[in-house]
């Protein structure tokens, strides 16, 4: 039985800390691309407005994201860090930043077993403490100490039958973790001011868990900042797709036929990624409006089963389960690459396919495994339904991830510094625009200034904000 046992003095766990030298060396490149993280850090220099607050962070231990760790400690922060995907990790990075002091519990290709103490690990600060605040992605952490709470509360929340595989890795971590350190988990909501939610997926459990009376802290809802979600999830993915389906298989996809589960902010960034290669794109979609911006841009838009006899590549976006199913993979052409790039695996019926009576697993390499089915056509799975861009290539650029760690440095200090009721947040509009603002020198862009005639004229300052709150753009 794997032992979920918590080390407080353990100082890290990563692959290879010789890889540290190699992973600064990219962190300093990464710096010059983050104009907005370097901005905070001039901004705030010598003032420590997050001194004496724990951080703990659970997001993709990258680069990009250790130049947010440095800017958190900077700002007076201590902070301890994990991952939020088994596959996310870059162990340079990593490395770098525990050769840099943080305690940091990340490697590339964790079991979920050691995802899940590694989660823990990192909740867990010397003498028994928990954090003040939380950056979180997914909302792993969150949930964590959510189950935990209720478990101490009453243990028979745990005992129910898992719906998967991870699930019930998660319920014998709280099972051990509730029988070696009972009161753990209450210990740590009683100083916890708050978290910083970074994508939809994590979004979405927020509000739900809001909606039920169950969130114990105040929550900012990162992703849907303008500078994050119109940035990070359209430009972003925009270029990392293709960086992960190209890394994995070597495939040409002009020609070929492209279908984008989704057309949210991430599916549109993907589908027009995939069209400027040359493939034909079709999406797929719930939504009346998002479906009609699609066949607005000139997709076709069909339902998954109908386009299972032309589809070459499936990307699901959606934060949603059970998009491609093993029915439809079982369906699909010889030699078609499916994968996923909206957050969790059950996007795509992972476990149902591995069970699938006849089937064949052949692991290519790292992160790619073909199946083979009994009649003999086969497809790809790439990062085993997890994340392709983080999975199989490096993630987003760093200029675009400076927008967004740039809404979680500024979130982490709005928590810190205010008591805050339980609800979930969004920062607000002139901040919005000041992230915006901090990227734009790098790109040579220089504003127009609105004349004070102007500015009275449309209802606004001269110096902003410039729109509406309901405004969408």
């Amino acid at each position: 039985m794997f032992s979920y046992t918590i080390d407080e003095k353990l100082p890290y766990k990563v692959a290879d800390l010789s890889l540290a030298d190699f992973g600064r060396k990219e962190i300093e490149i990464a710096e010059k691309e983050m104009p907005g993280l370097m901005a905070i850090r001039k901004k705030y220099e010598g003032k420590k407005p997050l001194k004496g607050a724990r951080v703990m962070g659970s997001l993709h231990m990258t680069i990009q994201t250790a130049v947010l760790i440095e800017t958190l400690v900077d700002l007076g922060a201590d902070v301890r860090w994990c991952s939020c995907n088994i596959f996310s990790t870059q162990d340079h990075a990593a490395a770098a930043i525990a050769a840099a002091g943080v305690p940091v519990f990340a490697w590339k290709g964790e079991s979920l077993e050691e995802y899940w103490w590694c989660t823990a690990q990192a909740l867990s600060f010397p003498g028994g403490k928990g954090p003040n605040l939380i950056v979180d992605d997914g909302g792993d952490a969150t949930l964590l100490i959510h189950k935990g709470y209720a478990a101490e509360n009453d243990a028979k929340v745990l005992d129910y039958t898992p719906g998967s595989h991870e699930e019930s890795v998660i319920l014998d971590a709280l099972k051990q973790i509730l029988k070696d350190d009972h009161g753990k988990w209450h210990r740590t909501v009683a100083e916890w001011k708050g978290v910083s939610e970074e994508t939809t997926t994590g979004v979405h459990r927020l509000y739900q868990m809001m909606e039920r009376g169950e969130l114990l802290i105040p929550a900012i809802n990162v992703n849907d900042s303008v500078t994050k979600s119109k940035f990070d999830n359209l430009y972003g993915c925009r270029e990392s797709l293709a960086d992960g389906i190209k890394r994995a298989t070597d495939v040409m996809i002009a020609g070929k036929v492209v279908v984008v589960c989704g057309y949210g902010d991430v599916g549109k960034g993907c589908a027009r990624s995939m069209r400027a290669y040359g493939a034909r794109v079709i999406v797929t979609e719930i939504d009346p409006i998002c479906a009609l911006q699609a066949a607005m841009e000139g997709f076709e838009v069909k339902t998954t089963e109908d386009t299972l006899a032309e589809g070459n590549i499936y990307v699901t976006t959606t934060g949603n389960r059970d998009i491609i199913t093993a029915e439809h993979m079982a369906g699909m052409k010889d030699q078609t690459i499916v994968c996923n790039i909206g957050h969790f695996d059950n996007e795509i019926q992972v476990d149902r396919l591995n069970s699938w009576e006849g089937i064949q697993k052949i692991n290519i390499k790292p992160q790619v495994d073909k199946y083979v089915y009994p009649d003999g056509h086969a497809i790809f799975l790439l990062a085993e339904g997890r994340l392709v861009n983080l999975g199989c290539a490096t993630g987003h650029p760093s200029f675009v991830m400076s927008n967004s760690f740039t809404n979680q440095t500024l979130a982490q200090i709005e928590l810190w510094e205010k008591d805050l009721k339980v609800d979930v947040y969004r920062l607000p509009k002139h901040l919005d625009e000041e992230v915006a603002r901090l990227h734009l020198e790098q790109l040579g862009v220089k504003l127009t200034t609105l004349s004070k005639k102007q500015a009275d004229y449309i209802g606004v300052k001269v110096e902003g904000p410039y729109k509406p709150e309901h405004y969408r753009y």
